[in-house]
């Protein structure tokens, strides 16, 4: 369970990012976070990650305090959340196998079983038989592909997301996004943070749109008022 508790943040410069935002993800939800370019989608993910920390609030994961944890409990907890980041992250001079093999070996992964895991990772995502390109032989997709890999390749319970599509063609992103599904259908929590609304037209489980660091639209809460009336 992840729980966002009057969470605000705001950046030296005294730009407030997000303001008040209030939610919960359960185990196993995909949750699309939809917003323009600058409206908090990112730093949601930065402060799950520890990478940044709240100025008010509250940030709980599977009943951890972020704002409270201890340093040494911080690696554990980025352990359990994968990061798919947009400009994807991958080592330029390194493989994507290799690349794989290295987020699990940073994941204390038992090194016997490191081979048939990055195997299962590459054709889960798709890329079996691409280990041994370099990361400036693969196209935009197979790239978001390869940076999804390297998120989930230790099993995380929850992966986040940032802006998988942004980059890439309309035929393209709706691979990645059917991707992320599965991904989700195998267990893995998943929170999606997109500028590309086109999407929530697809089959998602939650969708939450930020305005200037607002959440102003919660499709569980909307469920929930539905549900009320009857």
């Amino acid at each position: 369970m992840i729980d966002f508790i009057h969470v605000s943040k705001s950046y030296p410069n005294g730009d407030v990012v997000l303001d008040d935002i209030d939610f919960s993800v359960s185990p196993g939800d995909f949750l699309v976070i939809t917003g323009k370019s600058g409206a908090g989608k990112t730093t949601i993910g930065r402060l799950l990650i520890h990478d940044l920390v709240p100025d008010k609030g509250r940030i709980v994961i599977d009943g951890e305090d972020l704002t409270k944890i201890k340093s040494k409990n911080i690696p554990l907890i980025r352990r359990k959340i994968g990061f798919g980041f947009q400009d994807f992250r991958v080592i330029p001079d390194k493989t994507i196998g290799e690349n794989i093999v290295i987020a699990l070996e940073i994941a204390g992964y038992d090194s016997k079983k490191i081979p048939e895991k990055v195997k299962h990772t590459l054709t889960l995502v798709g890329l079996l038989g691409k280990e041994n390109l370099f990361p400036g032989q693969l196209s935009g997709g197979e790239l978001q592909r390869a940076s999804i890999a390297r998120a989930i390749a230790a099993d995380p319970p929850i992966l986040f997301a940032d802006e998988p599509t942004g980059n890439l063609d309309k035929e393209t992103s709706l691979e990645i996004f059917k991707l992320l599904q599965k991904i989700n259908s195998d267990g893995t929590t998943v929170i999606m943070a997109t500028h590309d609304v086109t999407l929530i037209n697809l089959k998602v489980g939650r969708h939450i749109h930020l305005e200037k660091g607002k959440i102003v639209k919660d499709s569980k809460e909307s469920k929930e008022k539905e549900k009320e009336k009857e």
